[in-house]
Formats: structure tokens, C-alpha cells, sequence
């Protein structure tokens, strides 16, 4: 079973302890809601879980191994959305999700995946034409054409509006339901069930 577990986690910043002693398991068909006031180290610690930040204290393993022992074979199974949106501006909607699928080894249809998000009819548009709402849906359809167990999702519901975020609500119910699981931080109330949610406050 894919279990990721954090034990002791801790990281400091310009000489602040921006947190310390951080310890959760998260297992298949769960999200984690990471809360926390601006500053408090939320994003930080989601770059930390995707490998993105160098793990200063503490241990992060995914199915009982460290993700530095994993190395690329935990990026196969984690996929991390930010605050950009990782759109290549000169490239199509379509070339974009290709350019993705390229860098994994399980891939969903990409027609299928602008059908969820809302973006039918745009595989074929340069995506600096896009607005900011519709970049943020190609970030989030990136997600559908990849297979990755872990999502880390950092305020995934920017420049969305009400419909487009009870849409994604629903992909992530879905990916769950799927066995998959998702660490998300966001100012927006998350309307999921809470059979399903943890929480975790920094």
C-alpha cells in the first residue's frame, strides 16, 4: 500500500523555526488539508513533501522509504501543482498535456481531461491566449493525463470561479475513491466528505 508518513518534520527560515515536530500518515483514499496563516510555512512544507526543498530534519517515506531513497521512483507516483501554473505559453493546450505525458509512464487520453476541466474545444489554442481561470483548468487537467497516487496541491483553487471549483472537488473525490491521495492547503472551505479528510494545522 502506498503510504506516505512524515515523522518529526521540522524546517527553519532565515533563523525563525517556521515549524518543528510535523508527524502524519496519509493512506490511499484521503486528502490532508493543510491550514495555517499566511507565513506559518504551508507552502514550504508541500515543497518539502515533493522533494522540492531539502528535508533539514525529519523524515518523509513513501510505502516505507524514504523519498531520497526513492528518488525518481517516488516522482512517478507524486505529482505537485504550485502556485504557478507550469504552462509553456508557446505551446498549444494539447502540446502542453503531451509534453507532460512525456515525463510518465501512465497516461489518460487528453481529449478526456479537457472534457472534465471545462476546456473542450481548446486543444488547439496557443495557451498564452488562455485567461488566468482556463490557464489554472490546463494545470489541473495536467493531473488527469498523468497517473500519479500522490497529489500535492497548493492552493489549487486560484483565479477558479465557484463552479469551476465545485468541479474540481469532484476530481478530487474521484481520485481518492480511486485509492488516491491528495495534501492540498487553500483559503476556499472544502466541500468534500469528511469521511475523507484530515486536517492539519500549522
Amino acid at each position: 500500500m502506498n503510504r506516505l508518513e512524515v515523522k518529526n518534520l521540522a524546517c527553519e527560515r532565515g533563523g525563525r523555526l517556521l515549524f518543528s515536530n510535523i508527524s502524519f500518515s496519509l493512506n490511499p483514499g484521503a486528502v490532508l488539508v493543510i491550514e495555517g496563516r499566511n507565513g506559518a510555512g504551508k507552502t514550504t512544507l508541500l515543497r518539502m513533501l515533493a522533494g522540492l526543498r531539502s528535508i533539514e530534519d525529519g523524515v518523509v517515506s513513501f510505502d516505507g522509504l524514504s523519498i531520497e531513497q526513492l528518488a525518481d521512483a517516488y516522482y512517478q507516483q507524486m505529482a505537485y501543482l504550485g502556485h504557478l501554473n507550469a504552462v509553456k505559453y508557446d505551446l498549444t493546450v494539447s502540446e502542453n498535456l503531451k509534453f507532460a505525458q512525456q515525463l510518465s509512464t501512465v497516461v489518460s487520453n487528453i481529449d478526456d481531461a479537457l472534457h472534465k476541466v471545462g476546456l473542450d474545444g481548446y486543444q488547439d489554442t496557443l495557451s498564452r491566449h488562455l485567461s488566468a481561470g482556463q490557464k489554472r483548468k490546463l494545470a489541473l487537467a495536467r493531473l488527469l493525463c498523468i497517473h500519479k497516487r500522490l497529489w500535492i496541491l497548493d492552493e489549487p483553487f486560484t483565479s477558479l470561479d465557484k463552479s469551476s471549483i465545485a468541479m474540481f472537488e469532484g476530481l478530487i473525490h474521484e481520485h481518492v475513491s480511486q485509492g488516491g491521495m491528495v495534501i492540498i492547503t487553500t483559503h476556499h472551505p472544502i466541500n468534500l466528505p469528511d469521511s475523507i479528510l484530515l486536517r492539519l494545522t500549522l
